[in-house]
């Protein structure tokens, strides 16, 4: 299989900078403000995006190096296969966040609930529509027994 290059579109901004002590999802970052900037030449593609309230932004987690196919993620104490977690380090270091925009100044959007990186290259930015995207009848596997503890959870060093 060819390899497939992607080209960041802007930088994220946010007071986290060290992985430790940050919010591990959005949910754990209630408040938390930051800020995307695009470059230049995508702010076009923002037209629009004002109407909406929240945003899913899909980043290049650049602080991750190499991946376990099994890992012990943050809201249990035993290992789960890579797929079945939403921890960083991944074959791919891809990773999403829905975030809650605030306003769109030119080519910066002001967001909410971030729990990403300060310096994080951005890949694409699209509207969380619900009816799109919230899924009926879900099941959250061995999340189950966490229901209710990822708010306030912040990181530790184990994906380091």
């Amino acid at each position: 299989m060819d390899s497939i290059v992607y080209t960041p579109i802007g930088i994220i901004h946010s007071d986290f900078t060290d992985k430790s002590g940050m919010p591990i999802q959005p949910s754990s970052a209630i408040g938390k403000k930051g800020s995307i900037k695009l470059l230049p030449e995508y702010t076009e593609g923002l037209k629009d995006l004002d109407g909406f309230s929240h945003i899913i932004v899909i980043y290049h987690f650049h602080k991750s190096e190499g991946h376990d196919l099994q890992t012990i993620p943050f809201l249990d104490n035993k290992a789960h296969g890579i797929f079945a977690v939403r921890a960083p380090k991944r074959p791919n270091s891809i990773c999403l966040s829905v975030l809650k925009l605030i306003r769109v100044e030119e080519n910066i959007l002001h967001v909410e609930n971030i729990d990403i990186l300060d310096d994080t290259p951005v890949l694409d930015i699209k509207p969380y529509i619900p009816e799109f995207d919230a899924a009926e009848n879900v099941k959250i596997g061995w999340v189950e027994k966490s229901k209710g503890k990822i708010k306030g959870k912040m990181s530790d060093r184990r994906f380091e």
